[in-house]
């Protein structure tokens, strides 16, 4: 095995994000947010050569829609968080995020995407609109190991972002009890991380201790984050894979 656990607790106080529209008085992270799983080994040697590319694929959320102006999004704070983590390391970010995408279409440009941007770390931020579709598992796994396929043929490390929480007290009927079926999903993503190799953002669970964010980190439409939730994840991710990276 090639790794554990990484990223202890701490508390970020507001002034480690930029210009938020409400910046996050605290954002507390769980100690196991970020899991290696013994991957992480090809970025490891991209930062000790002093440059790192990752490529962001999923939805609305690697996106940033939601986010009041493009660089409080998801991809810009990460890369800002790594910059900051990683002193002396050129670090670049590729936004490919595409708002309402399911795990098979970005298992269908996975590999023009790795072709293009040539990273050395690929994020898949997935199971979000699978479940708000009703996507049967066996489907949306088996577009998954489609794009575990390319990934692997592609010697790429990957990091993979489960579902978000979506608001218990929404109005939408659309969202409303979907919480126990996006929670199966992150638990399932965990497990395939683990029994592949992949490191695993646990983003579902970490949300659940958002609640000193305005809305807990979720926009007025119950669904896609606000600047201070993009914050949150943002640094939560840059914390756990600098953890592993150095």
């Amino acid at each position: 095995m090639r790794g554990a656990f990484l990223v202890a607790g701490l508390l970020l106080a507001a002034p480690a994000f930029p210009a938020l529209a409400q910046a996050p008085t605290a954002c507390p992270l769980d100690a196991a947010q970020v899991v290696t799983n013994g991957g992480l080994e090809a970025s490891r040697a991209a930062v000790a050569a002093g440059r790192l590319t990752i490529l962001a694929m999923g939805s609305s959320s690697i996106e940033g829609v939601g986010a009041s102006r493009p660089e409080l999004g998801f991809v810009p704070m990460l890369e800002a968080g790594l910059q900051r983590r990683l002193p002396g390391v050129a670090i670049t970010v590729i936004n490919k995020g595409i708002g309402g995408e399911t795990a098979r279409e970005t298992a269908d440009r996975l590999e023009r995407e790795i072709a293009a941007g040539t990273p050395d770390l690929v994020i898949w931020q997935l199971g979000t609109n699978d479940v708000l579709r009703d996507r049967p598992m066996d489907d949306i796994f088996a577009d998954f190991r489609r794009g575990q396929a390319i990934l692997d043929r592609a010697g790429v490390d990957v990091l993979l972002v489960d579902p978000q929480r979506l608001p218990e007290a929404t109005s939408n009927p659309g969202f409303r009890g979907r919480n126990p079926a996006l929670g199966d999903m992150a638990r399932l993503i965990a497990l395939e991380g683990g029994r592949i190799g992949y490191a695993v953002q646990h983003r579902f669970g970490t949300m659940a201790r958002w609640a000193g964010l305005e809305r807990g980190g979720v926009g007025p439409d119950d669904l896609h984050l606000n600047d201070a939730g993009y914050a949150c994840w943002a640094e939560g991710a840059a914390e756990g894979l600098a953890a592993g990276l150095r």
